[in-house]
């Protein structure tokens, strides 16, 4: 943890902003973005502080202290997704924060050098030109296809006859784009793709994690926290007779339904004791993002009190059988053996908290890792007793598909 220096002349102001404001534009690299649907936080310039998620709330109440009239700064990360790279995870606070938490309410945050007075301009970013498509000698599968499909027959075999019930089981495309790859052009192009998902850029250890998910881990904003987990998943089509068709499918799948009911029945045991009400969908209904359709189930709650934090909720929750498998120990074991790649924050948490405890977190999902002119690209599938490694190999390639398009704008 590095906490900012009382000495030294740091200080801090407020200011509102317009709801016209666009957060992506208060967002550069270095910094971290965590958006849906204009609502978020961003921040930028130098990163005046890090601290553990357990020491956030701590150091997030002494600078909101220094800052005049009160202050409501965040911090902003990507968590690793194994408990063993936890230990050692950070998340930024920047000396310029922008939060916009309703429609009425978007302020900034300075915090810094003693001329913190002196308006500082943001950036908007605007589209352009989409780069070519990739060719496949830029592209290296991990695992290759072939690979991947043999893990998952060798999954659905240890399901049938051991104690796993599901796994989450992921590949990567390693990009060698042969240009500077840009987060905040990607960021752009994946919000504009699907602005109903949760729009991030984070740094790693290595680099920068963006991506655009569709899942809420947890939101917590007062006593109210929220949950939508996903799982079970269709293909969408331009046709659309047969998207209705796919959806229809998906929602009559007793595989599906068994993936998704997994997600729900963990969710619902590990939120509970924290609540005094919690309520859930009674059946999944059917989300849409550009490319796929998926099953979701919306969890509602108040919480008891005194109320956890935020990053409670989240340490408490992840890793969820939606991106690690049931039951956990046995599912996290199996990742470690047949994955031949380090997740990193691929399947972790990412979001902010504040000093109060609020928050919102989703988990990194469609999304890639940019390093220079290098890019790790992440996509997984839900393996349970009725899985066909064949249409499982699909469902990632179908992601993958999407989100080389993207990242030809990044």
């Amino acid at each position: 943890m590095t906490a900012p220096d009382a000495a030294s002349g740091l200080r801090g102001r407020t200011e509102l902003l317009g709801d016209a404001f666009d957060l992506l534009a208060a967002y550069e690299e270095g910094g971290a973005l965590f958006e849906r649907g204009g609502l978020g936080v961003a921040i930028s310039g130098r990163v005046v502080a890090t601290a553990s998620p357990g020491a956030a709330a701590r150091m997030l109440t002494e600078i909101d202290r220094s800052i005049r009239g009160g202050g409501r700064t965040v911090a902003v990360g990507a968590l690793p997704f194994a408990d063993s790279d936890r230990a050692a995870s950070t998340l930024s606070i920047g000396s310029r924060t922008v939060r916009r938490s309703a429609i009425g309410e978007t302020m900034r945050i300075d915090f810094g050098e003693a001329d913190a007075d002196v308006p500082i301009g943001f950036d908007r970013v605007v589209g352009r030109q989409p780069s070519e498509p990739f060719a496949a000698a830029q592209l290296r599968e991990i695992p290759p296809a072939d690979a991947y499909a043999m893990a998952v027959a060798d999954l659905v075999r240890r399901i049938a006859t051991g104690p796993l019930r599901k796994v989450v089981l992921a590949r990567t495309i390693e990009v060698a784009a042969g240009r500077e790859l840009d987060p905040r052009r990607l960021a752009h192009r994946l919000r504009a793709v699907n602005p109903d998902a949760f729009t991030f850029a984070a740094p790693t250890t290595t680099g920068v994690i963006v991506g655009a998910s569709p899942e809420l881990l947890v939101s917590r904003f007062g006593r109210v926290v929220r949950s939508n987990p996903l799982a079970g998943s269709a293909a969408r089509s331009g046709d659309p007779d047969e998207d209705r068709d796919s959806a229809a499918r998906l929602l009559a799948s007793a595989k599906d339904h068994e993936e998704h009911a997994i997600v729900v029945d963990a969710s619902a045991r590990t939120l509970g004791p924290f609540c005094r009400e919690l309520t859930w969908d009674p059946e999944p209904t059917l989300l849409e993002t550009p490319n796929v359709w998926h099953l979701s189930t919306r969890f509602h709650g108040l919480l008891k009190d005194p109320a956890p934090g935020v990053l409670e909720l989240v340490e408490a929750l992840h890793p969820t059988p939606a991106i690690a498998g049931e039951p956990r120990a046995a599912a996290l074991a199996a990742i470690r053996e047949l994955e031949p790649f380090e997740r990193g924050s691929y399947a972790g948490p990412v979001g902010w908290a504040d000093a109060v405890g609020d928050g919102e977190w989703a988990i990194a999902l469609r999304c890639a890792e940019l390093r220079g002119d290098h890019a790790t690209l992440y996509a997984g599938a839900g393996i349970v007793g009725d899985s066909q490694p064949v249409a499982e190999v699909d469902e990632t390639d179908r992601k993958f598909r999407a989100f080389l398009d993207a990242l030809r704008w990044g």
